[in-house]
């Protein structure tokens, strides 16, 4: 009978893993009580890739004169270093957790920071939403707010870069 449960559950899982697939869902949580004390807790989840960006070079003409090929690749070169992950910059601010990302205290209240603004550490610099909780997040260093890239009311997922301050 034991196996026959095993085999049971692997199937249950594989269907689990069929249906985060077909609906595009990234975790599945799911809890299968056969008595008091036998259970199965199963966690399905999958990482979601970022779709790649393309970056469009125009090709110079094979006649043009070698100044006028470095110029396309000197352009090429400025999309690259804008579209460099903002999280990975020295001065990003990461949000510890899931949940809204809200800019002020309250609705028509002025925001915590702005771009510009001098912070000191341990500064409020923005507050996120998780489960009902208003969690205020700090400044972890004193500098200037330099971008702030989130708007307010957005969702973030943990380690989502919310700003940097340099």
């Amino acid at each position: 009978m034991a196996e026959k449960t095993r085999d049971e559950d692997v199937a249950f899982i594989k269907a689990l893993a069929e249906l985060l697939r077909e609906n595009d869902l990234t975790e599945l949580h799911v809890k299968r009580e056969y008595a008091e004390s036998d259970w199965l807790n199963v966690r399905v989840a999958r990482q979601m890739m970022a779709a790649p960006v393309a970056a469009t070079v125009a090709a110079a003409p094979m006649a043009a004169a070698p100044a006028a090929a470095a110029a396309p690749a000197a352009a090429a070169a400025a999309p690259a270093e804008a579209a460099e992950d903002p999280a990975q910059a020295p001065g990003a601010v990461t949000s510890p957790m899931v949940g809204t990302v809200y800019l002020q205290a309250e609705p028509g209240s002025p925001a915590f920071v702005s771009v510009g603004d001098k912070v000191s550490e341990g500064q409020t610099l923005l507050i996120v939403e998780a489960m009902k909780t208003m969690n205020q997040i700090p400044a972890p260093r004193g500098g200037t707010v330099k971008r702030i890239l989130v708007e307010d009311g957005a969702p973030v997922e943990y380690g989502a870069p919310l700003m940097i301050i340099e």
